[in-house]
């Protein structure tokens, strides 16, 4: 980790432009301290893009691994946990080929280059995690993995549960082919009862995963999202309007460049990338830290009943399974609002 000559502190730092070189997350030095940092963080060898916030530096510290996978929450103004800021220091991280970090490392233009792997990214996030703690003066800090982040966060709680209070898991993937398997029936059973041709006709000719074309992962996810839509509570727009930082053309193509990067390293050109080695239980079902996962009812991703039978059969100092009724696999007011209460009542205590 690169060392700084003198000490930044959040307070004072503006939003660093992409040409500037990696910092360090400012150390925390009162605890009425407001942080407010947004830049670049040497991980893993090279430089990713790191944002930490909160009203006050002795406030817990939540670490977001986002989702997708490429679709960091850092550049959204008034993201689902935006208000969250006031109780907790919420850091996002724009993951190995996502967003800012994308944009400051990019593919080289031959194709090559060493491609994404879960370990390789999972340490990446230990990384971040134990710059976190040191910086910011923490005995630990929270993991909250979502949807993709879910796998690398377990993959990070098992590795080194030494520097995390608990483990807070929204749309937990678990294994493949079982997740996308259980994905598919569901979905052909809801368009098969409702006879909907043109859904039908999308994944019918998918047939049951494994698949070896790239393409359709995404054409079950276009059928799931129609699905949830129908009976799942949906968030505001405004959760998802860019930052003014993050509203520029540019960004924005780089933000969907490293989708579409992260996305064809997710699944492969033949079903052969990241989702092909996803099996959590595989790392072992005992856990050093609590587990607590909330889960969708209407989630046709990561549906509820894998997702129970992982939980089911961990062992872990305190676990917490919650389902909530309305809910897909994307953020709504409810699922924010459950994840809150469990960080509040259950995690939080221990984490200061």
């Amino acid at each position: 980790m690169r060392k700084l000559a003198g000490i930044l502190f959040a307070s004072c730092l503006p939003l660093l432009p992409l040409h500037a070189g990696a910092q360090e997350v400012p150390r925390c030095a009162a605890g009425d301290q407001k942080l407010d940092y947004e830049g670049y963080v040497k991980i893993g060898g090279i430089e990713q893009w790191v944002t930490v916030k909160g009203e006050r530096c002795d406030n817990p510290v939540v670490l977001f691994v986002h989702g997708g996978p490429g679709n960091p929450l850092s550049p959204y103004a008034n993201s689902p946990y935006r208000a969250w800021e006031k109780d907790y220091t919420l850091v996002h991280w724009d993951q190995r080929g996502a967003g800012r970090t994308f944009a400051r490392n990019p593919v080289p233009s031959d194709g090559g280059g060493a491609p994404l792997t879960i370990a390789g990214m999972a340490a990446d996030g230990t990384e971040l995690a134990a710059h976190l703690r040191e910086r910011l003066k923490k005995k630990n800090v929270i993991l909250f993995g979502s949807s993709w982040g879910s796998v690398l966060a377990v993959h990070m709680a098992k590795s080194r549960p030494d520097l995390f209070a608990a483990y807070l898991g929204t749309g937990q993937l678990v294994s493949h082919p079982e997740n996308d398997i259980a994905s598919y029936r569901k979905a052909l059973a809801l368009a098969r009862a409702a006879g909907d041709a043109k859904t039908l006709a999308a994944i019918e000719p998918l047939g049951e995963p494994p698949w070896t074309n790239p393409r359709a992962p995404g054409i079950l996810r276009r059928a799931t999202r129609v699905y949830e839509a129908k009976t799942s509570a949906q968030g505001p727009a405004s959760w998802w309007e860019h930052a003014p930082a993050y509203a520029t053309d540019k960004a924005r193509a780089d933000y969907e460049s490293g989708e579409d990067y992260s996305w064809l390293q997710f699944v492969g050109m033949k079903g052969n990338g990241m989702l092909s080695t996803l099996d959590l239980p595989k790392l072992g079902l005992d856990f050093k830290i609590p587990v607590y996962l909330v889960q969708g009812s209407e989630d046709l991703v990561t549906v509820p009943e894998v997702a129970k039978r992982y939980f089911d059969s961990i062992a872990a100092p305190r676990k917490e399974y919650l389902l909530l009724q309305n809910t897909g696999h994307d953020p709504n007011p409810a699922m924010v609002q459950a994840q809150y209460i469990i960080l509040t009542t259950r995690i939080a205590p221990a984490a200061r």
